[in-house]
């Protein structure tokens, strides 16, 4: 096992924990460049989950949320979804085990109906087998679409009749397979050079910072992650206010 990734203390607040969600993109031109077929990067992009798992929660991330299959990765070709359910069902089944005993809990967002029987028992098991672990939660985005999660929240908020950011936070957090609610997106990552959200995680990124890097999935690094965060740091996240006046004595 490769030695931790630390952030030096005057980087990383005391009790920092945070929420950090990566949009995985690249494998497949990872794979055409090479030559290879397109899920030959989806297997070498495994590998970088497994990675970027271990790097996390060492450089104060809490949770992270990985973007694995959007509801609009249906119309991909056949062979390619089928290469992609496969991987991900036998990614759950080797490392569920190895997460438990690092604390680390995963939990599935996004549909299931569409899902076969049997991945839907894997994901369930896994759920189950991790379920106690509290030191850090994988959360992985599974057909998911955020303009569906927001619209399923919508309907049940409206059944219930309270209104309010919170409860719809509540709501949003996928009640039928979780129900519990994690803080907002602090830092979203996207590689392979694109530069947009892609219907993922729209509500929890209200105010997340936004990192883009050109590197490809397959070849993100632990490196990278530590860099991404340090990147975080040094921004100066306002939320809708402004910030402390520069001092005359400053400006002299």
């Amino acid at each position: 096992m490769s030695a931790p990734l630390r952030l030096a203390p005057e980087i990383v607040p005391s009790g920092a924990g945070l929420h950090v969600a990566i949009i995985m993109d690249g494998n497949g031109r990872w794979a055409v460049a090479r030559g290879r077929p397109r899920t030959a990067g989806h297997v070498a992009g495994v590998e970088t989950v497994r990675r970027i798992v271990e790097a996390a929660a060492d450089l104060g991330i809490a949770t992270l949320t990985l973007f694995a299959f959007s509801s609009d990765n249906w119309r991909r070709p056949d062979v390619e979804v089928r290469a992609l359910m496969r991987l991900f069902r036998s990614y759950l089944t080797a490392e569920a085990a190895k997460c438990r005993e690092n604390g680390i809990r995963i939990s599935v967002i996004g549909r299931r109906d569409r899902l076969s029987p049997a991945l839907v028992r894997v994901i369930e098991q896994t759920e189950a087998q991790t379920a106690r672990a509290d030191r850090f939660l994988l959360r992985i985005a599974v057909d998911y679409s955020a303009r569906d999660a927001i619209l399923r929240a919508a309907g049940r908020l409206r059944d219930r009749g309270e209104l309010s950011r919170e409860a719809f936070a509540r709501l949003l957090a996928d009640p039928p397979h979780d129900g519990c609610p994690v803080p907002d997106v602090d830092l979203l990552i996207r590689t392979g050079g694109e530069q947009r959200l892609s219907d993922f995680l729209l509500w929890e990124c209200a105010y997340a910072e936004l990192v883009f890097t050109d590197r490809m999935w397959p070849d993100f690094t632990g490196a990278d992650l530590a860099e991404a965060v340090r990147e975080f740091y040094r921004r100066e996240r306002r939320f809708g206010t402004v910030p402390e006046l520069v001092s005359v004595a400053e400006l002299v």
